[in-house]
Parts: structure tokens; C-alpha cells; sequence
């Protein structure tokens, strides 16, 4: 029965994040805002709810690895699922302010949380600090954004379409209400899953939660690649990774006294999020672009990094072989991107 509450749990996250984005995106079109501040701030921060009120109710009851594994997790999930399926499927062009600052703040802020994370305890005051650079880079963003949204008369535009103030008010408040509601199930079904399977919580915040509380950012990427929103669909990714470490790992070590990082975190997860983020930085610099072959080797990655956490996880006697052929493929993987890079690089300078 736990399960059935924990399907219904992930059902109501996605239908909250739905309504809560498309009333704050009404919103947010009401006060100029241009699209990529948008997919940074409101698209981003609104399919980033299921995250943050899974971790929330995971801080409180306890549940610290589902708490931090959801975040981290999702992050991994979102640059390698998200990005390399939408790529894919359409080549998403980067937008130079992405590159020039968004996505070294990404970068940036990873480091941080490891910096934190180091002692093995984010402290309520270190949360604080989080949310508080959460809150400084929310303000820059839309601030910038107005500035950018303002007519040549310096006019605001207030001819945006969409709902009505009220209306918007009221989808953002039903969306939450969903969220709250749909995050005790899918943290309890959550808990289940792992006890059925002897998989611990790490494991499954890493995996089943992040996954699912990123499903949003899946649909929402990949809808807006196709209709040519490409600065929405990478936006969403960025402005979701910052959102998660800053307020959603940052409030729940505020909530729940401190959020513990196992051993197991620090020495694997953590620095995969940063290097995650860190192989961003060349492949949107190459040609402003993540092409078809990039989204490919993404969702490669994602793959190998999930089939190696259940095969440790279930003490697979498959580990040591699977973990050889990684070690061969990544360095020639390496010498791949670097040589793609080159020439891309090349080709850049020519044209």
C-alpha cells in the first residue's frame, strides 16, 4: 500500500510543479522579465519545488541521505539526463550570458558545498549562509532581468500575456499545497522501496527520489528545445542545479538541525556533481552549443554513474569487471572531447 502512496506522492509532485510554474511563469511575464531569466529564476526554481519539499520533509523526519541525495543527485541528473536527452533529440544553442556567468556560478557554488560538506556536517548556519547567496543571486537576476526586459522608451511592458494577477496567485498557492502533500507520500514510499530492495536510502535518494523529483525539468527542457525555447530548456538545468544546493540543501540543513554527508558522499557523489558541472564549462564554451554526439556521451555518463551505485549498492560480483571498463573507457572518453574541442574550436575561429 506504501507504494501505491509513494506513485500517488510523485503524481502530485508533478502536477503541483505544473501548476506552480505555470502561475509564477504568468507572473513573472506581468513584470518584463526575458526568457532566459525566466528559465533561470521562475521556470527553474518552479520544477525545482518537488526537490525542495522532498528534502525539506526528508530533514525533518530524519532521513539526511535521502535529503542530500536528492539534491546532489538531481544536479547529476539534470546536467547528464536532462541536458543529453534534449540535445539529442535538437542541438541546444548556449546563450553567452550562460557561459560568461550563470554556469561558473554553478560551478562555483558546487565547490562551495564540498567545501562545507568537508567536515561531513552542513551546520543550520552554513545552511543559512546558502540560502542567503541563494537569495543575493535571485535579486541579481531579476533585477538584471528587468533592466534587460524594459522597452527602448524604458517603459515596462504591460501588454504580457497571460493570466490574471489573482488567478496566478491562486495556481501558485494550489501548487505548493500539492507539492507539500505529494513529497510525505514519495518520501514514505521512498523509505519502503529502500527496505524492500536492502538498498540504502543513499542510494535511493541518489537514484528512484532524484529522479523522480527531476522529472519536471525532463519535461520541461525537452518541450522547450523542440519549440525552439533553448534558453529556457538550459536555463531551467542551470538555474535548478543553483537552486538545489543554495535553497534546497541550504533550508533543509536549516529544518532539520544540520544535514549529516556520509563518507560514501563526499568521497564519491560530491565530487561527481562538481566534475558534472565542471565538463560544462568547455562543452557550452565549444560553439555556444551542446551538440547531438555531447547530449549522447551526457546520458552515457548518467548511465555508467547509475549502474555503478546498484552494483555496489546490491554488492554485485559484476562490480570489479564494470569498474575496469570504466577506468579504460573515461581516459580515452578524455582524449575524445578534448580532440572534438579542438576542432571545434577551429572551426569556430575560421567562420
Amino acid at each position: 500500500m506504501i507504494w501505491i502512496f509513494g506513485a500517488l506522492g510523485l503524481v502530485l509532485l508533478l502536477v503541483g510543479a505544473d501548476v506552480l510554474v505555470r502561475g509564477a511563469s504568468a507572473l513573472a511575464r506581468r513584470f518584463s522579465v526575458p526568457p532566459l531569466v525566466i528559465g533561470l529564476t521562475v521556470v527553474a526554481y518552479g520544477t525545482s519545488a518537488p526537490e525542495l519539499a522532498v528534502s525539506l520533509q526528508a530533514a525533518a523526519t530524519g532521513q539526511a541521505d535521502i535529503a542530500l541525495g536528492n539534491v546532489v543527485g538531481s544536479n547529476i541528473f539534470n546536467v547528464l539526463f536532462v541536458l543529453g536527452a534534449a540535445a539529442l533529440l535538437v542541438p541546444l544553442g548556449v546563450a553567452a550570458k550562460l557561459v560568461r556567468l550563470d554556469v561558473p556560478i554553478m560551478v562555483g557554488i558546487s565547490f562551495l558545498l564540498a567545501i562545507l560538506a568537508w567536515d561531513g556536517w552542513l551546520s543550520p548556519l552554513e545552511g543559512a549562509l546558502l540560502v542567503v547567496t541563494g537569495v543575493a543571486y535571485t535579486i541579481f537576476l531579476i533585477v538584471e532581468g528587468r533592466r534587460e526586459g524594459l522597452r527602448a522608451d524604458g517603459e515596462p511592458r504591460s501588454d504580457a500575456p497571460g493570466l490574471g494577477a489573482p488567478l496566478a496567485l491562486l495556481l501558485i498557492v494550489v501548487g505548493l499545497a500539492l507539492l507539500v502533500l505529494g513529497s510525505r507520500w514519495l518520501v514514505a514510499g521512498a523509505i519502503a522501496l529502500a527496505e524492500r530492495l536492502g538498498v540504502g536510502e543513499r542510494v535511493i535518494g541518489l537514484t528512484v527520489v532524484a529522479a523522480g523529483t527531476s522529472l519536471p525539468e525532463v519535461a520541461t527542457s525537452i518541450v522547450a528545445g523542440l519549440k525552439g525555447e533553448r534558453d529556457i530548456a538550459i536555463g531551467n538545468v542551470v538555474g535548478s542545479n543553483i537552486f538545489n544546493i543554495l535553497w534546497v540543501l541550504g533550508c533543509a540543513a536549516i529544518a532539520g538541525g544540520g544535514v549529516a554527508l556520509s563518507s560514501e558522499a563526499r568521497a564519491l557523489d560530491l565530487p561527481v556533481m562538481i566534475a558534472v558541472a565542471v565538463v560544462c564549462l568547455p562543452i557550452f564554451f565549444t560553439g555556444f552549443e551542446i551538440s547531438r554526439a555531447e547530449g549522447a556521451l551526457f546520458l552515457s555518463g548518467y548511465l555508467a554513474y547509475t549502474t555503478y551505485l546498484v552494483l555496489a549498492a546490491t554488492g554485485s560480483a559484476a562490480l570489479p569487471t564494470f569498474t575496469g571498463a570504466v577506468s579504460v573507457a573515461l581516459p580515452l572518453t578524455v582524449v575524445a572531447l578534448l580532440v572534438f574541442w579542438a576542432r571545434s574550436s577551429r572551426s569556430a575561429d575560421a567562420s
